[in-house]
């Protein structure tokens, strides 16, 4: 949905189950395919929390496309009206195609298969929330499998919370009842990741317990508005929208968590 076409629907009280207009994915010999893959780098960009413009724009310049189409994927908030009515807010001060999908369809209205719709943009986004319910709801989909092509293709992948945790094989949540536990991920970024570093209290802790007793992988913390460019499990920048926002590479020395300060640069 177009943003102009959502702000209709918005005054009458819906915002529609389908995504926006997206063309046909073109079909290709496969050997081409194959050749185009080996060649293609592979891209996500994370933040620890706050994927407001500045993360938009630079996710946008990744594509490599003049006027890219980016794509929000509002699973873990259960599709949540607030959050896709602030994405297209965010996106209006740039050239970019901004379009949603959601999760929760009916047949009825969604005409376009997953993979029409996420292998037919340039970037796709995707929101905080619940990880653990996003995990599962892709995973009854197949959207977990679509994803992987995505990312196999040089389509820009990225997101702030569970938008960023999704990526890695594990991470801390707060998506169980009572505590912090671990989630299982889709394992594009190998490793483990904790969101919101400077911003949970129980974030940083339990990450290093973790990690310090062998139950949880090393692997990457994220302040809120700190962010990491990968391609494919390469560390290529290090950003940050706040001044006191860092990110960590966190490993074990000598049986105890240690903390690698990855000094961010500054994006707007």
């Amino acid at each position: 949905m177009k943003r102009r076409d959502f702000l209709v629907s918005s005054a009458v009280g819906a915002v529609g189950a389908g995504a926006s207009r997206l063309g046909g994915v073109a079909a290709a010999d496969d050997s081409l395919v194959d050749v185009r893959l080996q060649q293609t780098r592979r891209k996500i960009l994370i933040a620890g929390g706050g994927y407001g413009t500045a993360f938009i724009r630079y996710a946008a310049q990744l594509t490599g496309k003049p006027r890219p189409k980016m794509l929000y994927l509002p699973t873990a908030s259960a599709d949540s009206q607030q959050g896709i009515i602030t994405w297209y807010q965010n996106c209006a001060p740039l050239n970019v195609e901004p379009s949603h999908q959601v999760s929760f369809i009916a047949s009825t209205r969604q005409d376009k298969s997953w993979e029409e719709v996420l292998l037919n943009v340039d970037a796709i986004i995707c929101s905080g929330g619940n990880t653990l319910n996003q995990q599962v709801i892709w995973q009854a989909h197949g959207i977990d499998k679509i994803l992987r092509q995505a990312w196999d293709r040089g389509i820009v992948l990225g997101g702030a919370s569970a938008g960023s945790l999704c990526w890695f094989d594990e991470g801390t949540t707060d998506s169980r009842p009572k505590e912090l536990s671990v989630v299982k991920c889709l394992g594009f970024i190998k490793g483990s990741h904790s969101p919101h570093y400077d911003a949970e209290p129980g974030r940083r802790p339990l990450y290093q317990k973790l990690i310090a007793s062998g139950q949880m992988q090393p692997g990457y913390a994220c302040d809120n508005d700190a962010g990491i460019y990968f391609e494919d499990n390469t560390v290529k920048r290090v950003v940050h929208t706040r001044a006191a926002a860092k990110c960590y590479h966190v490993t074990v020395e000598g049986g105890k968590a240690v903390e690698h300060i990855l000094e961010p640069e500054r994006i707007s």
